[in-house]
């Protein structure tokens, strides 16, 4: 079974705080998240592969590690999951970046692909898929699918969200048991497809489309 790991970092805490205020404004808004995005990468790239490498400093020659093996790719589930993707490159700047575009109905909240988009060695990558919110689950488990699909290492990804629903976990982890989740946040229950208490619609209050 995939893990599921809550980041209680007090700096990603107190930045979700000011998210999750109906009134923080657009442009407030979108740079908080990056911000929790580029806390949560350094959390998700905490078990890359290192190696050893012989430089030379200023005093002399030694060993040092260096990352090693696995490229990267960050793949936003578009439209939200663009807002993380900053965040992401600003740790990570030479990773790749892929875009999976999904959208919900919003009487069903079953989720519709619309757009692929994937570095065409996504199966050598250590996959960052980035969405701000892990609600029920079904736009994560069908964006999952399509890079899987698309020759994906199911070892090789990594689902990084801000803010998570326990059914949503649930159901990712049950279609996906080999996908490790990270979350700034896991909140109490969902209401009408909706994370509670949550943040809002994070794809609205990142584009100011309220």
């Amino acid at each position: 079974m995939g893990k599921l790991e809550v980041m209680n970092h007090p700096l990603i805490q107190h930045k979700l705080t000011i998210i999750r205020n109906k009134d923080c404004g657009t442009r407030e808004f979108r740079e908080v998240v990056n911000e929790i995005a580029r806390l949560l990468a350094f959390e998700a790239a905490r078990e890359l592969p290192v190696e050893d490498v012989t430089i030379e400093t200023p005093m002399g020659k030694t060993t040092s590690k260096q990352l090693a093996g696995k490229k990267l790719a960050v793949v936003p589930i578009l439209r939200a999951g663009l807002g993380m993707v900053d965040g992401m490159l600003d740790l990570i700047p030479a990773a790749k970046v892929g875009h999976i575009g999904m959208f919900r109905d919003e009487e069903t909240f079953e989720p519709h692909e619309y757009f692929v988009k994937l570095p065409s060695d996504i199966d050598q990558r250590q996959i960052f898929m980035v969405d701000p919110m892990l609600a029920t689950g079904g736009s994560a488990i069908m964006a999952i699918d399509a890079i899987k699909k698309r020759g994906a290492n199911p070892k090789n990804i990594k689902f990084i969200c801000l803010v998570a629903a326990p059914e949503g976990v649930k159901a990712l982890q049950a279609a996906h048991p080999d996908v490790d989740i990270i979350a700034a946040a896991l909140d109490d229950h969902l209401e009408d497809g909706y994370i509670f208490p949550g943040l809002g619609d994070a794809g609205d209050r990142l584009f100011g489309t309220k």
